[in-house]
């Protein structure tokens, strides 16, 4: 069952980043408040970890992102209000770590193998315990 369930995965992942290509650019985009990812990430490279994250978590963009002050219909990327955020930058430097010390290696195939989000919350927003 987990076998269909990372090939569903790899299918819709493969799907948003062909469809993303599709997407009109936006060249006036800045991000701010980056702490973990890099400050000058385009917008499509940063909405591509993005969506990553909504699919792994099965989140909308709501879950670490607070609204708007003047405007709830929006979100307030630049926002760190929701403490939601901060796990997401903690979680980030707890795999980067791991695939730093124990991944991080190439094999002699050529493939790569670390640990993301999925590898733990499958699609869920509070990884289950077993």
């Amino acid at each position: 069952m987990q076998y269909k369930q990372l090939i569903v995965l790899g299918l819709s992942l493969g799907v948003v980043s062909i469809l993303s290509g599709f997407m009109p650019s936006r060249q006036d985009h800045k991000a701010k408040n980056l702490q973990i990812l890099p400050k000058d990430i385009n917008h499509e490279e940063l909405d591509k970890i993005m969506d990553n994250f909504k699919v792994a978590l099965g989140v909308k963009c709501s879950h670490c992102h607070a609204t708007k002050k003047d405007d709830p219909k929006k979100l307030d990327f630049a926002s760190d209000e929701k403490p939601e955020k901060e796990i997401a930058r903690n979680m980030m430097r707890m795999t980067s770590k791991i695939n730093k010390r124990y991944f991080g290696r190439v094999h002699e195939d050529g493939s790569m193998t670390n640990i993301s989000c999925i590898t733990c919350h499958n699609g869920k927003a509070q990884p289950q315990l077993n």
